[in-house]
């Protein structure tokens, strides 16, 4: 194993998780009006309509997907009756549609961001530079599928999953030795990954986390019509 492989997967994942972490407990500690979205919706609504949907669904969809199918125990699929054979190919199936259909989306809304001039103008770089990240993830991650297709044994599948979930559970460099042999592909994908992290604090991202839970929960709002006569 080579001082690279040790650092790009043993080392930096750590390092990117504490910083997301720690970065985003700052930001929200002491910059909380810059913690929004930067919706660029009253410039322009037809291209983000058409491109926001399905890219926000698709890229749920991914984010479930690895966050289930990477850190669930190895025993739970079992107790299931899930073998990693079929784990694998559940895996090409929904991560193939929920890939495409974020990637109509967000070839939409970078198109929108890099080319429309209002759009452009009010844009920075780091509005940019996280559009072309998860692009380049995703593009990385539906090249992973052909990989895949040509080895259903699911070997590959299991040697992420306990990459991950050594990353997850700290204990220190046995994922890293795990993946030494996988594609460069499923590699590339995970530095990047671990990248998106590393850049999350500092960015729009931080938006994913404020959901509002709290709006479907709260009073109805009652709002009146005024009559004539009180005018």
């Amino acid at each position: 194993m080579s001082t690279f492989h040790l650092f790009a997967f043993g080392i930096y994942p750590y390092i990117a998780i504490a910083v997301m972490f720690i970065g985003t407990w700052i930001r929200y500690d002491r910059e909380q009006y810059t913690w929004k979205a930067g919706s660029s919706q009253l410039l322009e609504k037809k291209w983000l309509r058409i491109g926001s949907i399905p890219f926000h669904v698709g890229i749920i969809g991914i984010f479930m997907g690895h966050f289930v199918g990477l850190l669930t125990p190895l025993a739970v699929w079992h107790f299931l009756g899930v073998t990693a054979e079929a784990k694998q190919l559940l895996a090409i199936i929904a991560g193939g549609f929920f890939g495409l259909l974020c990637l109509f989306g967000l070839v939409v809304l970078t198109i929108r961001r890099l080319f429309h001039p209002r759009i452009r103008a009010t844009s920075n770089g780091s509005d940019v530079l996280v559009l072309l990240l998860i692009l380049a993830q995703l593009m990385l991650g539906l090249c992973s599928i052909f990989i895949s297709v040509g080895h259903l044994d699911g070997k590959v599948m299991l040697q992420l999953m306990h990459w991950a979930q050594s990353v997850f559970l700290l204990r220190g460099f046995s994922g890293a030795e795990a993946i030494v042999n996988v594609s460069w592909v499923f590699k590339a994908h995970i530095i990047l990954g671990m990248t998106i992290f590393l850049v999350f604090p500092f960015t729009r991202l931080v938006h994913m986390l404020s959901v509002p839970v709290k709006y479907l929960g709260r009073n109805y709002q009652v709002v009146r019509r005024r009559s004539r006569a009180s005018m």
